[in-house]
């Protein structure tokens, strides 16, 4: 993984070396302390030449600007003033990040020239998205001399960005930054997750880097596969069955209150390779099934954010963890198992495991915690992507409060839901012949019909909602504020979910 960049805060200019980035729109107008930095009669010469018109996030990049001190001049467009939202402020902050180069100085004059004030928080997220533009996955490239020490060619590798933001509100905006910081290491832990081949990081490993939040004070409990046999967990165990690698599932629980309030819960996937079992997927792009425990990495990532930044909120993460492959003792298509909630599942496609795992996982979330509100996120099906692309996550849920949340969190971070429906009608495609459910309905509504199948395992009054994130997890397109395959999809929008409505 690279260096992360070097973000800090100040009121005033600190050093005159590197690079100093402004801001304009598409006025092309300056801020005043931008004007006083002697720069407008060369910006506006130099947008000129090149037809510069200041659209959202379009750069202005100039070399040994005369006059200037500062080896590079970027000026970067803020668009129309008036259709800023709260995400841009994080794409800023990874556009400038992106301008610059490995081991750069650089100072960004962030002031908004319409003469406005930026606000702490929109300050902190320029750091945010900074951050996470800087993250990339490079651990295995190069060899092993070459990644501790090495850059191109064999050379010394330089050191992060750093970038020293200016601002009146600086003071205010590092404090904010400490909790953006924690969410930004939660997100790039997802991210490093995902990114992580399946024979590095099988059931165990993941269990054990999940483990390592008890540093941040975390309260972790892990089910071994003896554990969850005496549960009842035979949905579960049913998808670990073929795999020669054992399963494991993690309770995570944060307790910020310091009272007895019942928690929030966010349970996740963690299928650490999908091969299908015995209805195996095809050969061409298999390779990416070591992401397909997407929803259990933004769990991890998330409860690191909490505790990182001490959340004053009781929350528990619940992640199962197994490997899904095709050997000699893998279930069956027609095979039939007992969840531990009583629920039997008739088998009728293996690759349909994901909700397998959540099943028992839901179960186990509210028999031991009894939350309140449960989110579950999961790489489930294909079918969602072709529903919404990879812009959005597919959200189901039996509460209109939780997905009004969902959507407000979503809209604010820019990890976007778009709400599905559920209905009796659906129901019936998951009833099973020779149990009470069959844990796939068919190919049409594809996506539903697996949400059907996990609303069966949640308890009456308690409020759910269900995350596919099948196209935003991996392999979406890249961002302004995300160059790897992995994206940490989830642990934005749910930290801001348990800020705006569990905490305090």
């Amino acid at each position: 993984m690279t260096e992360s960049p070097a973000i800090s805060f100040h009121k005033s200019i600190s050093s005159e070396a590197g690079t100093l980035v402004v801001l304009t729109d598409e006025t092309l107008a300056l801020g005043v302390e931008t004007q006083a930095s002697g720069i407008a009669d060369l910006f506006r010469k130099a947008a000129g030449t090149a037809d510069y018109k200041g659209k959202a996030l379009a750069t202005l990049d100039l070399l040994a600007p005369a006059g200037l001190n500062f080896d590079r001049l970027i000026v970067v467009g803020l668009g129309k003033a008036e259709e800023l939202v709260e995400e841009d402020w994080s794409r800023l902050g990874g556009t400038v990040l992106g301008a610059l180069r490995k081991g750069e100085q650089a100072t960004l004059l962030a002031e908004r020239p319409d003469g406005t004030a930026m606000s702490a928080d929109q300050l902190a997220d320029i750091g945010l998205g900074a951050v996470l533009r800087g993250y990339s996955f490079d651990r295995y490239k190069g060899g092993k001399a070459g990644k501790d020490s090495k850059g191109e060619n064999g050379k010394a590798a330089k050191g992060p960005i750093r970038l020293d933001i200016v601002a009146g509100e600086a003071s205010k905006a590092k404090k904010a930054w400490a909790a953006r910081s924690a969410i930004a290491e939660g997100a790039i832990l997802a991210r490093e997750l995902v990114n992580e081949p399946a024979n590095v990081l099988g059931p165990v490993e993941f269990a054990e880097k999940a483990a390592e939040l008890a540093a941040l004070g975390v309260t972790i409990e892990t089910l071994t596969e003896k554990q969850m046999k005496k549960l009842g967990m035979r949905a579960l165990l049913g998808v670990a069955q073929g795999s020669v690698r054992p399963p494991r599932l993690v309770a995570m629980h944060w307790n910020g209150t310091k009272s007895k309030e019942k928690p929030v819960a966010f349970v996740g996937k963690g299928v650490v390779f999908d091969t299908g079992g015995i209805s195996i997927k095809p050969a061409g792009g298999m390779e990416d099934m070591k992401g397909d425990m997407g929803g259990a990495a933004a769990v991890v990532g998330l409860m690191h954010a909490l505790a990182s930044r001490k959340a004053k909120a009781n929350v528990v993460g619940i992640i199962g963890l197994v490997e899904n492959m095709p050997d000699g003792n893998a279930q069956r298509p027609g095979d039939i198992v007992e969840a531990a909630s009583g629920v039997t599942i008739e088998i009728i496609n293996t690759d349909a495991e994901g909700r397998l795992v959540l099943a028992d996982a839901l179960w186990y979330a509210q028999k031991t915690y009894e939350p309140k509100a449960i989110v579950d996120l999961a790489t489930l099906t294909g079918a969602i992507m072709v529903a919404l692309g990879s812009d959005h996550a597919g959200m189901f849920a039996n509460d209109d409060a939780l997905a009004e949340a969902l959507s407000k969190a979503g809209a604010a971070t820019g990890e976007k839901v778009w709400r599905m429906p559920l209905g009796a009608a659906y129901d019936k495609m998951i009833e099973s012949k020779f149990a009470d459910i069959k844990n796939t309905g068919g190919r049409y509504g594809g996506s539903i019909t697996a949400a059907q199948f996990l609303k069966r395992f949640v308890d009456d009054g308690v409020a759910w909602a269900h995350l596919d994130i099948a196209g935003t997890a991996m392999g979406s397109p890249q961002t302004e504020i995300n160059r790897s395959w992995a994206s940490g999809w989830g642990v934005r929008i749910l930290d801001r979910l348990v800020a705006d409505n569990y905490e305090g």
